[in-house]
């Protein structure tokens, strides 16, 4: 019976654990995603001549932003000059500056 107590709390003890690190896991991965997006609007930015805050409603308006957040994984380990090529295709695809 002691045995089964003792299994039973330590089968408690590594889920608690596992969702820890799940959390823990999670909370880096939001941490990374706003830093790189609040690296990559101004940088848009500045290649496209523009201050930040008409980067940032600029690629609001025209689907920028919605792809930066569904696509980040992918463009932070791009080149920073392809990067934001895709961003203004995107934009561009969708009304933006032609």
């Amino acid at each position: 019976m002691i045995s089964y107590l003792c299994s039973v709390e330590i089968s408690k003890t590594e889920k608690i654990m596992a969702a820890s690190q799940q959390k823990r896991e999670l909370e880096r991965e939001m941490l990374d995603k706003v830093s790189f997006i609040t690296f990559i609007i101004p940088m848009f930015a500045r290649a496209y001549k523009m201050n930040k805050q008409q980067a940032y409603l600029y690629l609001g308006k025209y689907g920028g932003l919605e792809y930066l957040f569904k696509h980040w994984w992918t463009l932070h380990t791009e080149d920073l000059y392809w990067s934001l090529k895709a961003l203004y295709a995107v934009c561009y695809k969708n009304g933006g500056l032609k």
